[in-house]
């Protein structure tokens, strides 16, 4: 059996960065045949509040208006923050206005006292995953442009229509995260996608059963040497800014290679990375040309 081609995606948290240097990153990985771009859904960032930080949707929206192959996504939307109807009408939006480029990605919520510190209602994890099956249960059901009529747990819907519809009928579905308990059945049972989290990259094997049929993104920060030369640098840098993540590789091409080709071989179609240098064009290029030929 062929097994699917594998993709790269560009993770580019919005922190610290203004547009110009996203939209720079994103048209290299997008000239460089990068699969995605992917953004991340906080009202301010978890960690410092006083930094300034783009919207999440505002970002994707800009960036798939300025690319042409570039998919665009969130790893991921924070369900809470939208109500399902609001998101359905979105995701469809952006979707046709891209021309069938939106990946959808999902979570309930990293940052629980975010919720709370913002005016929303935090019912609890349980609940918080309770509302997120309804929601991607509602998406598909409206993104069928018929009305739609719903009496869940959660949400209510009479008459409910959207439309357009999106481009392909159906946005694929990401659902990030490794919890055993409450987030791997959200992801067998509804996700198109599992985004395994560096956190638990290191048991992607032992999680892979539990993610049913769904297809697997993995994310890593990644340290990428352009020689043998720059390696201890390079290596030092990403785990100064990134080692408390998890999931770090670090090294040459080949080094960065040999390691992502045990995640190919347990299933992992996409690898979302966050750079050491947080994406310039010739990181960006280095991987797409010595890295990613290595795990076909």
């Amino acid at each position: 059996m062929t097994r699917a081609r594998a993709h790269a995606g560009l993770y580019l948290p919005q922190i610290r960065m203004d547009f110009a240097a996203i939209e720079r990153r994103a048209r290299a990985a997008e000239e460089a045949g990068f699969h995605s771009a992917w953004f991340i859904d906080h009202l301010a960032p978890p960690a410092n509040r006083g930094l300034d930080m783009l919207d999440a949707w505002t970002v994707a929206t800009a960036v798939a208006m300025r690319t042409e192959r570039l998919h665009v996504g969130h790893l991921v939307l924070c369900a809470e923050f939208r109500h399902p109807a609001v998101l359905a009408k979105m995701a469809a939006s952006l979707d046709v206005l891209s021309g069938g480029r939106l990946e959808l990605g999902l979570g309930w919520g990293s940052v629980a006292g975010e919720l709370t510190d913002y005016g929303f209602t935090d019912p609890g994890p349980e609940a918080r995953a309770g509302r997120l099956a309804e929601t991607i249960d509602l998406l598909r059901l409206l993104w069928t442009g018929e009305p739609v009529d719903f009496d869940g747990a959660h949400w209510t819907l009479r008459d409910a229509v959207c439309r357009p519809r999106p481009v392909a009928g159906r946005v694929p579905i990401h659902v990030g995260g490794a919890g055993r308990r409450l987030t791997m059945p959200l992801v067998a049972g509804r996700a198109d996608w599992w985004n395994c989290p560096s956190t638990a990259a290191d048991r992607l094997a032992e999680l892979r059963p539990a993610a049913g049929a769904a297809r697997i993104s993995v994310q890593h920060p990644i340290g990428l040497a352009a020689s043998s030369a720059a390696r201890d640098e390079v290596v030092e840098t990403t785990r100064r800014r990134f080692g408390a993540w998890g999931g770090v590789i670090a090294g040459t091409p080949d080094e960065v290679a040999a390691a992502l080709s045990r995640e190919r071989d347990a299933g992992a179609e996409l690898f979302v990375c966050q750079f050491h240098d947080f994406g310039t064009p010739e990181t960006i290029r280095l991987f797409a040309e010595e890295v990613l030929p290595a795990l076909e």
